[in-house]
This record gives structure tokens, sequence and C-alpha cells, in this order.
């Protein structure tokens, strides 16, 4: 048996499959695109679906993949086991409606048992119970001993989610042991239990549709999908015992002990953690460069989590400092040849792992405090169990793992109400889903729009055109496909050509009109199913669109004109960033439409306002130098080496177009533009701000908008400046000047406020109540600032010799309390901050202190009197 390492594993089986007339894709990317079933890839097949299912026609019959996966389901596992991890490749060799079982079981054969070198006698194969098929190929096919095949249930070899394509499988095993033969199903079933015998590669025959009724209907043409984990068949020719331990995660493993200063194999805890900061740190990687950010939800969520969990455990290591980002060149010289766009964005990688390290250091110390809090309220209540829904918030809101709570609490012997934790935690991945939407197959709706065959296909003409006929070729609504849409009602429409953009990378489908001698109509928005078929959304006003008919489609002109500078600026505005920023500045989304347009960048940092004029500048520079665009078609390596820049994150076909405006831009892009940069006229900056770690967004408009915006703007400084009886030029020196005077008068008016609250003071006293033999003075007042009640709450408590005063004073909108002890109260029981965090939550809000002063604030003026009157019922309780 040959030893190979990880990558030569990967590479052996592409090309092995290459030699069988597959095509070769790239993986795709980790996130999903049109399925919302899958928050991230978690399989070879899944973004191959469109194709299984017949929604897209696949670039070639047969393809072979190796596709990145991330699975969380058993994230509590990572570390602990052999074999879980949340980062894997999937190995695949896909056939669509092209090979089945006659081919793809002797190529398997023959690439483990030539390929691989692997001998027959440690190898099994499992086959589904009915599948006579299957094993008489097995054994008139390839020398594989028939003694060897056993055959299961479908538990265990039948592949099916609900209903829709689903069939049979073979699974191939490697034995581990000692070479001492199985003979029986029974005795097979119980050594994969000890996991001696180990599944590693999966051949599913999709042969099959089942219906809702259960009936399982044969396709005309069934499909081959395989599936092998590479770290899987990698412990097995690297006679190894865990994924762990396989080459390329070995050296990872190597490095998180170097940082982290420990040692693997010695300790069974320390070993758990070691394991999981490297399969997390590989994990958050390859989640970086698809393009996911750390976020409270959805996949920034996934991401965010195993990021802070590999920190965690950092820190049980001992590790005090920022340390992931010191793993991450281990990773990326592993899997940096296979997957370039690691290489290529290795800093900004780093840079985004290390802002959220940084992060959650601060989160970590906040959560202590706030996790004190609450054992000092259990304390004081003499409680044990801290409620499920404190922990899930520590854990959600501030990112505090649930284990370091236990932690915590098991050292003061306290427990955690881990049902209620969970029970929230359930709530939390319900809403997750339902915010996802529907689930199917596809993860789509199963709107007739979503079931147009894929051989029906739209050619777009609106890089030419803005108006054109074409024959209507599919109408629907939203239950069923229609002969007719009549007026008055909306639906779907699919034509031969069409001059409409649909919705593509950040630019908003077209509207316009339709119309022929029977029937006028709009188009009122413009869209890709999820078969990429290009859908108009029309509403018919008179007459009757009807199947085969021949219309008039007409794109709105000007709106189109202006979705086109502002996607041409988009281009122009990026470039210019990278001029003004650097060269680390590369799209992470855009918003195009005829009103404005929206640019979000990776840049770790907010503009400076010289830098945001600069960028400004350098765009309408570059529009006044009337440079054309022009696009060309070219193969995918041309535009490379043209310089031309794209999304690392997207999918791209043999042919591709290159936008360019003259030498300035030049990026990859199907969208519409201008045809020369002087037609944008005008562009102007709206805003520049923070959407997500490492992430910035700039909104700006072009064209009669901007025009309109600055002539907005002179309109307001004119208004401006009429009220303030100046000239334009002088209002800044006018403002200051009457923002001084407005300080001077607040000044004297505060002092004024003071005096009356000193004069207060014999009245203050007045209010005294003995309890217990300390003096307790609670008092409200009006419209004192915090400061002055501060030093009105002082001079009071030197006028008593043991007590205490509590003084509110609503301020505006909202009401301020203060505390003042004298120090002998203290022995008494006194403590200022439990009296006044108390007092103010009668006032709907919060604070604390020290036993001798605190203070706090409030929402609500209008329980001020109820708030002061709680001051005696406090004290009572502290001094009894």
């Amino acid at each position: 048996m040959k030893k190979m390492g990880a990558n030569e594993l990967r590479e052996a089986y592409l090309s092995f499959f290459e030699s069988k007339d597959h095509l070769r894709l790239e993986s795709f990317p980790l996130v999903p695109k049109n399925d919302k079933s899958l928050l991230l890839i978690n399989a070879g097949m899944a973004p191959l679906k469109p194709y299984f299912t017949g929604l897209q026609e696949p670039p070639r019959k047969r393809i072979t993949t190796c596709q990145k996966c991330i699975r969380t389901g058993d994230i509590e596992n990572v570390g602990k086991t052999s074999r879980h991890g949340t980062f894997f490749e999937m190995l695949g060799n896909f056939s669509f409606g092209d090979y089945f079982k006659e081919e793809i079981i002797p190529w398997a054969w023959e690439f483990i048992t030539q390929t691989l070198d692997i001998p027959k006698d440690k190898l099994y194969v499992t086959i589904y119970l009915e599948d006579d098929e299957a094993f008489d190929i097995w054994t008139s096919k390839t020398d594989v001993d028939p003694s060897r095949i056993f055959r299961l249930g479908k538990d265990d070899n039948f592949w099916e989610i609900g209903v829709g394509p689903c069939g049979p499988c073979t699974e191939i095993h490697f034995d581990r042991g000692n070479g001492e033969k199985v003979n029986t199903v029974e005795e097979f079933l119980a050594a994969a239990d000890d996991d001696r015998i180990v599944e590693f590669w999966n051949l599913v025959f999709t042969q099959f549709d089942k219906d809702e009724e259960g009936n399982y209907n044969k396709l005309a043409n069934p499909n081959i999908d395989t599936g092998m984990g590479l770290e899987r068949i990698a412990t097995i020719m690297q006679g190894v015992n865990n994924i762990f331990e396989i080459d390329t995660v070995r050296s990872i493993l190597n490095k998180v002990c170097e940082v982290t200063n420990s040692k693997y194999d010695e300790d069974k805890n320390k070993d758990t953690s070691i394991r999981i900061i490297t399969d997390h740190v590989k994990s958050v990687t390859m989640l970086i460069s698809d393009g996911v950010l750390p976020s409270n939800e959805g996949r920034g969520y996934v991401l965010r989590r195993l990021l802070r969990r590999a920190a965690r455990h950092g820190r049980l290591l001992g590790a005090k400092d920022i340390f992931l980002i010191d793993i991450v060149d281990t990773v990326i010289e592993n899997y940096g040849p296979a997957y370039p766009q690691l290489v290529e964005k290795k800093d900004y990688i780093k840079k985004i792992i290390l802002l959220e390290e940084q992060r959650f250091n601060e989160t970590i110390d906040s959560g202590m405090e706030i996790l004190k809090s609450y054992i000092d309220e259990m304390e004081a209540k003499n409680e044990k169990t801290l409620l499920g829904e404190k922990a899930f918030k520590l854990y959600d809101t501030f990112g505090f793992p649930l284990e370091l709570t236990l932690e915590i609490l098991e050292e003061k012997n306290l427990l955690v109400d881990l049902e209620g934790f969970n029970k929230a935690m359930e709530h939390q991945r319900v809403s997750a889903r339902e915010a996802r939407g529907e689930s199917t197959y596809m993860g789509s709706d199963e709107k007739p729009i979503n079931k147009i065959d894929a051989s029906i296909e739209t050619e777009f003409n609106g890089y030419k055109t803005l108006e054109l006929e074409a024959k209507a070729v599919v109408l629907a609504d939203d239950s069923e496909f229609r002969n007719s849409i009549l007026a008055g009602e909306k639906g779907y429409l699919v034509t031969e050509l069409t001059p409409f953009y649909a919705e593509m990378g950040g630019q908003v489908g077209d509207k316009g009109s339709i119309f022929n001698d029977k029937f006028t109509g709009i188009v009122y928005d413009t869209k890709k199913n999820v078969g990429g078929k290009t859908i108009h959304y029309i509403k018919v006003n008179e007459g009757e669109l009807s199947l085969n008919d021949k219309l008039t489609l007409k794109v709105d002109a000007r709106r189109r004109n202006d979705i086109c500078k502002n996607h041409t600026a988009t281009h122009m505005l990026h470039e210019a960033l990278r001029e003004t920023l650097g060269e680390h500045v590369s799209q992470s989304g855009s918003y195009v439409d005829s009103e404005r347009l929206r640019f979000d960048f990776t840049h770790f940092q907010g503009l400076t306002k010289e830098e945001i004029e600069k960028v400004e500048a350098i765009v309408n520079e570059k529009i006044m130098e009337v440079f054309e665009v022009n696009t060309n078609l070219m193969t995918i390596e041309e535009a490379k080496e043209s310089g031309a820049m794209a999304l690392f994150d997207d999918k791209y076909g043999n042919e591709v177009r290159v936008v360019s405006i003259g030498q300035f831009s030049k990026e990859l892009c199907g969208g519409t533009h201008v045809r020369n940069s002087g037609e944008i006229g005008l562009f102007k900056i709206l805003s520049e701000a923070g959407v997500a770690a490492g992430v910035r967004r700039i909104e700006a408009l072009t064209g009669f908008n901007a025009l309109k915006f600055v002539e907005d703007k002179n309109n307001l400084l004119r208004e401006t400046a009429s009220i303030l009886k100046c000239n334009e030029k002088d209002i800044t020196a006018k403002i200051s000047t009457l923002s001084h005077e407005l300080k001077e008068k607040e000044k004297e008016v505060q002092e004024l406020k003071a005096k009356l609250a000193s004069g207060a003071e014999e009245d203050i006293l007045k209010a005294v109540k003995d309890i217990n033999g300390v003096s307790v003075i609670a008092y409200g007042l009006s419209e004192v600032d915090g400061n002055a009640l501060r030093d009105l709450a002082d001079k009071i408590r030197n006028k008593i010799s043991l007590g205490v005063v509590v003084l509110g004073s609503t301020h505006g909108d909202k009401v301020n309390f203060v505390a003042m002890a004298t120090k002998n109260s203290i022995e008494k029981g006194i403590h200022c901050g439990k009296i006044i965090k108390e007092v103010a939550t009668v006032a709907g809000g919060g604070g604390g202190g020290r036993p001798d002063m605190a203070q706090a604030g409030g929402k609500d003026p209008a329980k001020l009197t109820e708030a002061i009157d709680k001051v005696y019922q406090v004290v009572e309780n502290l001094v009894k």
C-alpha cells in the first residue's frame, strides 16, 4: 500500500477521473448559491443539486471535484473523537444521466487497488439488501472476493432525503485490524462499531424519484453521486489512527503546540484543546477566504463561534495573548497549493482573525463581570442554579462559552440550568431556520418558475438593444403554468430573447413594458430563478397575453441609463479605493439601482475625511477624462493575465466578460455600463461606515441624482445663512460664536440651579428618619444636574453623624440618583450600591457603586417620588 500525503491523494483522485473523461471543477465556495436549505456547503454533491434535478445543464455529463465542506452538527465532539472535524474535503465523481453502476464500480475498484494499491484482503464492500444488480457487477467486473460483500438494509445502504431523487448505494470499507477476516453480517457490523472496519467511499446510485405517496419511480436518466472523505482515506494511506495525525493536519497541530507552548499526547484534556484549535483555525481560514465574516447570525455566527471556541481553548492551554493568527500561515502552507485564494487573501484572513480574537479577549473580560454579578445575585438569594436564559444570554450575546460558565460556577459549588439553556438554544436554531426560508431539495420554494426545464434558454441581447421582439415560451403564476395571463393579473414570463437584464452581481433587474396588438403590460422586475433562467415579473394591463405569442419587450431607457452610470461608477470607485488605501482593498458586495450605488469593500478602519475627499476626487477626475468603456470576451486565464479583477468567491464559466474603463480599471463583470466615463457626469459620496469586522461601505450618487444632492446642499446653505443673518462664507464663524454664547448661558443656568438646590438644604434635612439608629434622608428635586446633585448630597452627609443620604432629581426626560453614607453607618449594614440599584430600578434604570457612595440613572421621571419612597424600605432591610 502506497503511503501518500493528503495533497498527493487529492491530485491522484482528480487525475484518475479526468482520465475517465470527467471535467475537473474547482471546489465551489463554502457559501451556497441559490440554496436556502443550506447554511454552508456540507457535501460534495450539494453545489451540484441543480444538475441532478435538471434545473441547469451541467458543463459536462461527467464531473469530478474535491469540495470544501463545513459541518457543525457534531461540534461538541470535535477534538474528543478520532474522526469528527468541522472542515473536511470531499472527493467526488458525478454522472448526470451518463454512466451508471457498470462503469463506476469497476473504476472504484481500479482506483483503490491499483492507483492507491490498497491490499484486497483489507477491503470489504456493502450493498443495499435488494440490489442484485450491484452484486452482479461487483462479482463479474471486479476480482473482489464475494464473501467480502455484505448486504445491508435501508438505514445503511440507501440514500434518500424526504421526497425526490434517491437510490441504493454501495460502500467500500477498510479493515484496520490484524488481518482476521469477518465472515458474517453480524461480525462485520460489530467490527464497524468498534472502528476496526471503517467506511471511506460511498457510491450512490440515484435511480429513483420518491413521490409524496412513498412510491419509488424509476428515473429515465439515473445519476451517479460518490463521496470519499479526503481526511478519511488519508488516515488509511498514512497508517495513522485519526484525522489529526495525517500530514497536513498534523503540521497545523504541531504549530498549535508551538504557539501555546503545549505538548501533544501527554494530557487527555490538553489534547482535546489542541485538536479543537487545530480544526477550528483551519475552518475559519477557509470560511473567511470564501467571504464569510464574523457576525451574530447565520454563517457569520458559525465563524464567530469557531473562532471564539478556538481562542477559549487557547486560554485553557495557558495562552494569554493573541495567538490564532500565528497558526494561519501553517494552514495556508498546507492548503494553499489546492486553494490559491488562501494565498491571495492571506493578509486579509489574518486581519479578520486578529480583530475577532481581540474582540473576544475584551468580551471574555466583560462576560466575567456579568457572570460575577449573576453569582452575587444568586448568593444574595441563596440560589444554587443559574437560570438557563442567563447562561444562554452570556453565550449568545456576549460570546461567553457555556463550558467556561460551568467551570466557574463549579468552583463555587453552583450549577447551570442546562435544560433551560438548551431550550433557548433550540429556539434560536428554529428562528435561524425560519429566517433562511422553507427548505426543499433545491432550497427554494416550489413555485412553477423554479421548475422550468433546463433545455429552455433565454438569450440576453440587452447589451446591444433596449427593444426587441420575442416569443413567449413560458407563462406562470405562483400556483401553476398558464396558457395565458389576463388583464389585471400578475404572472411570470420567459421568452426566447430579452433586452431585460436580470438582477445579478449587485445590479437590480430592468423594468419596462411589453405589448402586441392583443395586450399591453409592464415588466416590474427581472430576476433569475434557481436554475439560472431569466424570469420577467409582469402585469397585464389590457387584453390577454398567450403562450407562444410574439410580443415586443421594451426596457425603461432612462432607468437603465441611470443604473449604468452607477454600475460603471462602482468599478471606478473600487480602483480609486485601491489607489488611496492600498492593494488589500477588494469588493465584498455591491448594490446598484437607478437612484444610488452601494459598495462594500475590505478595509480595517474608517476612512478619514481626507481619504474620502481623495477617493471622490479621483473618480470625478477620471469621469472628466472621458475614458471609453470597452467590453471583451476572453477565457478566465486570459482575463487574469490581462490584470482583470474578480470577486474571489465567485464561480466563472469558460468565457468571461471583461469591462475596461480606459487604462484605469479592468474587472470581470456581466452587468451593463455606460459607453464612456463622461456619461456619469458627477460622482458624490454620501456616506462611509463599517458594516462588519474588516468591511466598510460607501454609498454614493451619480449624474442628475448627484447634481440634485449638491443643489439641495446649496439651498440648505442659503437658508441657514438667511436665518443666521450672515454671508454663506461666515456661517461657521457665526455658529461657533453662538455656540460659545449658548454654553455660557447654560453654565449660568446650572449655577443658579445649584444655588437653588443649596437653598433647599434646610428642607432636605427636615426629611430625616431614624431607622434602627441610622439617620436616613431621602429627597426628590427637580431639574438639578448630576454634578450639583452630588455636591448637595455631600454637604447633607457632612451634617449628619451616622446615616445615609439618597437624593434624586429629574433632568429633562431622565432621572439622576445619588447615595452617600457616613463611614460608621456601613458597620450597621448600609451599602449605597445596593440601595441605589433597587431605587433606580423603580424609575426604569440601574446603577451601583461602593458602600459609601453610589449613583444611578433612570428613564421614567414620573416615578421619582415612588423611587425615593423606596429608600426607607431598602434601608430597613439592610439594618435589621
